[in-house]
Formats: C-alpha cells, structure tokens, sequence
C-alpha cells in the first residue's frame, strides 16, 4: 500500500500548534509526548489511534496516510526552556505514531529534533523513545550524544512475537521482525540504554525469551487488556480477538495469555529486567537502566 508523505501540504493534520503535548493517562509519569507525525504507515491492526479523531477525522484508512508536521525543528528548544521553569521535562517519543516510520528516512524530522534536545540549553531530564522499526540505529550518534550529556535515556524496539506469519498477519506493513532483533542487538553494542516492548505479545514459539535475551538486556511486556489503556475494551471494538480467532489462536486473546510467555522471559532475563505494561513505559532514570557494561 502507498503511503503518502505530505510534509508540505497544508491541512489539519500537518498543523501542529506545539511539538510538546501535556501527558496524560497511561503516559501520565510523563511531562510530556512529542509526535513528529500525524498518521503511521505501520497501520498495525492492534493499534488503538486507528479510532482516534485525528484518525477517524482524516476519512482515509489508517496506514494509508502520514503527515511530517511543518513547524520548525529548532522551536522544540523554546518549549522545553519553557517546559522546564515549572519543573523537569520528560518526553516519550512518540504516543500516537511512530517517530521512525518509513517517512522520516526522507525527512529526517526525528533525528533533527533529537538533534535539537541534544543541544546543551534544550536538553530533556528524560526522553523514551518508542519504536518498531530499525531505522532508529541510524541516529544512534544523536542518541549517543544525549546519553553522554546526562540525559536520562531508553530505546525501546516493539518486538511482539518471533513467528513472521503473525507479523505478516496481523501488522503487515511493520519492518520484518529480524531487522528489529538486528537494530536492538546494535544499539545495545554502542553502548545505549534499550527495552524489547513485547507489546501487546502475540502468538510466539518457546524460543521467543531466549531470542530476545540474545540482543537485549531488559523487556517489557503487555497484552491486549492491559495496555490499550481502556481494559481490553479498544482492542474489543478493534476485533482483535476475531482476528486471532481467525488464525485459530483464540486462546491468546484471553486474558491471562501473557503470563506464559511472561514466566518465560522472568526465566531468561531474571524477574528484575522485566517489567509489566506500564511499569515499563516510566520515564527512565540512571537508576532505572541496565547499563550494557554491568549485564554481560
């Protein structure tokens, strides 16, 4: 499916007042989001802004569309200045899109405003950054430069399952899941704070813990009820539960299906570097993070 990119258009999507948005809900251990797109190419079926208004307003099918918001880069500067006379600025980056989806290859909106952040009088107390796609190992000199400056960092690569039929089936238009084990392996060998996020987790073999333990060193993990921030009830009116019943995997949509694959990685990884939904979504703080020197 083609997705457009429409950085230049003028529209309701592509104007955004603020790059900085007040924290809420599920994010409410935040300051702030900060979303360099409106819409996601991913599209993935699961996701719970497909229902959204700035989704549903669109009329276009979501995965379909992605905006690059058009105000300057270097404005994030004034915010988080601002931001931070009324206390610490912690972002999660990105609550509604995806800050590497496959527009920022071309406009490279995201690792300029990392850029920015990694400016001495604009730097974040904490940034988090979330993503599924391997694209991120492209700015690990920005995100480097952050790390170094004191910035309380964590990457965090969605990695739900390790069977691509399910990716094929359920988030076709995600990056294949090898490229993302490959990109968390790199981040954590430069020396970056990183988190798997088996999130929502899907159906996955019994190897699965013992994959990502290979190319990371923390994991955090949700399922379906836990964090669509409604109690399973978005991913309901998604139909996620008929989709997996489709796939004849209806058992993984029952509430308690994480919890396997949970002991599994406790198994792996320890039940210290394993954290549950929200818990693993907190602002990171120097004490929070499993620096890669101290876990091998």
């Amino acid at each position: 499916m083609g997705v457009k990119g429409t950085a230049g258009r003028s529209g309701p999507s592509a104007k955004a007042g603020r790059w900085l948005t007040p924290a809420s809900g599920f994010l409410a251990g935040y300051s702030h989001t900060l979303n360099p797109y409106v819409g996601c190419a991913f599209g993935c079926s699961y996701c719970y802004v497909r229902r959204m208004p700035v989704a549903l307003f669109r009329g276009e099918e979501w995965g379909s569309w992605a905006d690059a918001k058009r105000h300057a880069p270097e404005s994030l500067k004034r915010e988080i200045a601002a931001a931070k006379r009324k206390g610490p600025v912690t972002i999660f980056m990105a609550s509604a899109t995806d800050p590497y989806q496959p527009l920022e290859s071309t406009e490279r909106l995201t690792r300029s405003l990392l850029a920015v952040m990694a400016e001495p009088d604009a730097r974040p107390d904490a940034l988090f950054v979330q993503t599924r796609s391997p694209l991120v190992m492209r700015d690990a000199d920005v995100l480097a430069r952050l790390r170094d400056a004191g910035v309380a960092l964590l990457v965090s690569v969605t990695v739900e399952t390790d069977r691509d039929d399910i990716r094929c089936a359920l988030t076709p238009s995600a990056p294949p899941l090898a490229a993302r084990l490959r990109a968390l392996r790199e981040l954590r060998d430069r020396g970056l704070p990183t988190q798997a996020a088996v999130s929502p987790v899907l159906p996955c073999t019994e190897a699965f813990a013992r994959r990502l333990r290979e190319v990371v060193d923390r994991v955090t993990i949700d399922s379906f009820a836990m964090g669509d921030g409604s109690g399973g009830k978005r991913s309901e009116r998604l139909g996620m539960g008929e989709a997996l019943a489709r796939l004849g995997l209806a058992a993984w949509y029952e509430p308690e299906a994480w919890r396997p694959v949970y002991d599994s990685l406790c198994a792996e990884f320890g039940a210290d570097r394993v954290f549950v939904s929200q818990e693993g979504f907190l602002p990171p703080a120097p004490s929070r993070i499993l620096h890669t020197e101290e876990n091998r």
